[in-house]
């Protein structure tokens, strides 16, 4: 159990400083384990949903956050219009798409 706390031993004085480099070195263990775990994943995740909905056009089946599933009728900068039934349009804005359905999931339903 000596590694996780240390004995309370007289120090010298020229080993005064050595609790500083100690918390130093365990912030940055900290923070590295913090972005491995938590920054780098959720930064990827994003980087694919961008790039998921840069990718829509029209003709696609898309499953919105809301859970609507519909088919892509008009693309615009910020929103699309997806058809979920016939003759009924939804507007929603480009980022609510939550996944791409394959071709023929709306026939299946």
């Amino acid at each position: 159990m000596n590694f996780l706390i240390s004995d309370a031993w007289a120090q010298a004085e020229g080993q005064a400083g050595s609790g500083l480099i100690e918390f130093i070195v365990m912030i940055v263990i900290f923070f590295a384990i913090m972005y491995f775990l938590i920054i780098r994943p959720q930064s990827k995740r994003a980087k694919e949903h961008k790039a998921m909905v840069d990718a829509l056009g029209k003709g696609d089946e898309v499953v919105t956050n809301g859970g609507l599933l519909g088919k892509v009728t008009e693309l615009d900068d910020a929103f699309i219009k997806i058809e979920v039934a016939e003759g009924t349009v939804v507007s929603i804005q480009r980022h609510a798409v939550a996944a791409v359905m394959p071709k023929g999931t709306m026939k299946a339903l």
